[in-house]
């Protein structure tokens, strides 16, 4: 018997699901929708208002004014000096010799001093102005070395040249010549043995460039330097009275001048003093304070550049993050026109509405967010501009058309956006400094929307 075709299917298993996939599954499926809600949800981040104060950088470096006067010489010669830089000198003090052979150089040159030729006294003085310089001294200013060195290397000269003072007579004795002459103050004052052009600058001269450091040349005045006639010998200040002049902001010259007075801080010594305040702005809209002073003019005396700080008061009052800022606009409505209802004891006005029977008056609750002596701000969500209100216990009608805005925060305190308007005392460009306590703002510890720019008026927020 004949066996028929093979006739084979191949065989399909079932199916199986078993609840460990299912439960996988669902929890997939979950997963991916709370990543896409979350990438599609605004997120409101909320901060806790505390009190606090703005300390702005008030660090300036300003440019010395005194009364500077440029001493010149009569005649030509090498210079010797015998008053120490920085030194107050009374009239018929001397300052300086011009020996005119260079005879008196040579023996400065050649006499030998011995190690302990200099008194305790002029040692003292040597070891004063090295720590000063050490104290003042900061890595950012290194050219201030150059000037220690100058200023060092004449302290020095000058109390060698006491020494030898006594030989300029013999000198003069042998030669039977006056060949080093003597040259005494001819009135009193801070001597100082450089020049730098700014001597005769004033407030109203000021310029930025004079604020460029790159250009700024100074002229050491040595012992022992030939000058010719008419060469600048040293300079005297002459007044107590001084000032320091520095280039700022128009917005804060004018909170300056208000003060009248302002406490400085020498950053060099760490001294305080206060300024009397002047303002000048020059043809090319730059703003420069000068600073008046009426002590510490000496210790400052051989400086053009001085670092200071601006001591001001910081406002203090509720600091905020200016993210959380938002300007919103409100209806301006006359005090007279707003009442309070009979039931709920809630501010409103009275609204004309029109319907199928006529002309009626509709109290309508709105939001106060400001009030003037004569004014209130208002909520504008359920009143529109050319609706009418009326005067309460009178027929007097006010269209409503005036708009006003008012700089605020969203405050969350109660689980949705509600608009708080803020008094802002002090600003940078991170915070605000707001005014606390008053009667529609914020109180410390309220809570506020970071960024105002994740929600809207009464948006609710989910945690």
């Amino acid at each position: 018997m004949a066996r028929s075709g093979n006739n084979i299917r191949k065989y399909r298993r079932p199916i199986n699901l078993n609840i460990g996939m299912i439960i996988f599954a669902v929890i997939f499926i979950y997963v991916v929708i709370c990543i896409f809600m979350y990438f599609s949800t605004k997120h409101v981040v909320g901060y806790e208002v505390r009190e606090g104060s703005l300390s702005s950088d008030n660090i300036y470096k300003g440019i010395a004014l005194r009364e500077e006067k440029v001493i010149t010489s009569t005649n030509a010669g090498y210079t010797n000096y015998y008053a120490r830089e920085g030194e107050r000198i009374a009239v018929g003090n001397l300052i300086y010799t011009i020996d005119e052979t260079g005879r008196l150089s040579d023996y400065i040159k050649t006499s030998e001093t011995g190690e302990n030729s200099l008194s305790d006294k002029e040692l003292a003085e040597l070891k004063t102005e090295i720590e000063s310089f050490a104290n003042g001294f900061g890595r950012t200013s290194f050219s201030d070395i150059y000037n220690f060195k100058y200023n060092l290397q004449g302290t020095v000269i000058k109390l060698a040249n006491y020494n030898v003072l006594e030989n300029v007579n013999a000198l003069n004795d042998a030669s039977n010549t006056t060949l080093i002459g003597r040259y005494y103050a001819n009135e009193s004052g801070i001597v100082i043995y450089s020049t730098d052009g700014y001597e005769n600058l004033t407030l109203q001269d000021m310029n930025m460039d004079y604020f460029n450091q790159e250009n700024y040349t100074k002229n050491h005045l040595l012992s022992n330097e030939l000058v010719a006639m008419g060469d600048p010998v040293y300079k005297l200040s002459t007044n107590e009275d001084w000032s320091i002049v520095i280039p700022v902001e128009r917005e804060l010259a004018e909170r300056l001048l208000e003060k009248e007075y302002v406490e400085v801080k020498f950053l060099k010594n760490q001294y305080t003093s206060w300024g009397l305040v002047d303002v000048f702005t020059n043809e090319a809209g730059d703003t420069f304070v000068s600073l008046t002073f009426t002590n510490s003019m000496i210790t400052f005396c051989t400086e053009r550049f001085i670092d200071i700080e601006l001591l001001l008061e910081n406002e203090k009052g509720l600091k905020i993050p200016n993210s959380a800022i938002v300007t919103k606009e409100f209806f301006v409505i006359p005090k007279d026109y707003i009442t309070q209802g009979s039931n709920s004891g809630s501010y409103g006005v009275l609204l004309e509405t029109y319907g199928e029977e006529g002309t009626t008056t509709q109290f309508v609750e709105t939001t106060i967010y400001e009030e003037t002596d004569e004014e209130y701000y208002v909520d504008d969500s359920t009143l529109r501009v050319g609706n009418y209100l009326i005067k309460p216990d009178s027929t007097e009608k006010y269209p409503i058309s005036r708009i006003g805005s008012l700089q605020g925060v969203y405050n969350i305190n109660k689980g949705y956006a509600d608009f708080k308007q803020i008094i802002i005392l002090y600003d940078n460009d991170e915070y605000s400094i707001v005014k606390s306590n008053t009667t529609y703002g914020l109180n410390e510890y309220d809570y506020i929307v970071l960024d105002a720019s994740t929600v809207g008026d009464n948006d609710f927020i989910y945690e």
